[in-house]
């Protein structure tokens, strides 16, 4: 018969090596962490802008800004229209074109530029199609500007104003647009800067560039302006490339 004792001390015995046993509990080292994977975004193209035509930006006259319409459709009004000769025939209209108040356009605060239009006289029923080549009436409540010559085929110089109907109608092809045309690329205080610059425009095919000489407060300038084209359309593909060089270039009319 074994000794009592010895069953004590081997149940001691396994409890302590029970306790040592839960006290070196070993765990496993932690994963290492995956990495993100990385997208590459595609490289993006850079956008180039083309300014607007000088003729459809935001302007200002008087203290009121207007923003031109980028499209004539659906447009129709009815409201005062007035007409200009004399003092401003010869003048440059705001698309670059001389006015001749004996030809058949007008001027329009928002229209764009070559729309054809139908006014119609409320007073007398009288109605006449013109071509918006100008900015205006900036006077009172008036809505359109006619040339003496289509304010008189409505029977409207004497009173001066009179109730008119505005309807766009279309736009005129570009192609029969004609007439002079240059595309003006520069306007430098130094002669010799501009000629090289007409020199260059020359160069590139457009023979018959040409300095303008003209007076900004006092001071003489020169535009140089690379032409000719005969017609609208002409004009506007060249002025297509020259923007890729020059981006304020623009169009006129001579």
């Amino acid at each position: 018969m074994r000794n009592p004792l010895t069953y004590i001390t081997t149940f001691f015995l396994l409890a302590l090596m029970g306790i040592s046993g839960c006290t070196k509990t070993i765990h496993p080292p932690p994963a290492k962490p995956r990495e993100p994977a990385v997208s590459h975004p595609p490289a993006l193209t850079p956008q180039v802008s083309r300014p607007e035509p000088a003729t459809q930006r935001q302007y200002s006259v008087m203290g009121q800004t207007y923003t031109p319409m980028s499209t004539h459709e659906g447009y129709a009004e009815e409201g005062v229209a007035s007409w200009y000769g004399p003092k401003f025939h010869g003048q440059r209209t705001s698309n670059g074109e001389i006015f001749n108040m004996y030809e058949k356009t007008a001027a329009h605060k928002l229209l764009p530029m070559n729309t054809i239009v139908r006014v119609t006289n409320l007073d007398n029923g009288k109605e006449i199609d013109l071509r918006i080549n100008d900015r205006g009436p900036f006077v009172g409540n008036r809505i359109i500007d006619l040339s003496f010559a289509a304010a008189r085929e409505i029977d409207m110089i004497g009173p001066g104003t009179a109730r008119v109907r505005v309807e766009a109608l279309g736009a005129v092809p570009k192609e029969e647009l004609t007439g002079i045309f240059y595309v003006q690329v520069g306007s430098f205080s130094s002669k010799e800067n501009a000629t090289k610059l007409k020199q260059k425009m020359q160069s590139k095919g457009y023979k018959e560039s040409r300095l303008q000489e003209f007076f900004r407060d006092d001071q003489k300038l020169w535009r140089v302006q690379a032409g000719t084209f005969t017609n609208v359309l002409a004009a506007e593909k060249a002025h297509d490339t020259l923007l890729e060089e020059i981006p304020g270039a623009f169009i006129i009319a001579d």
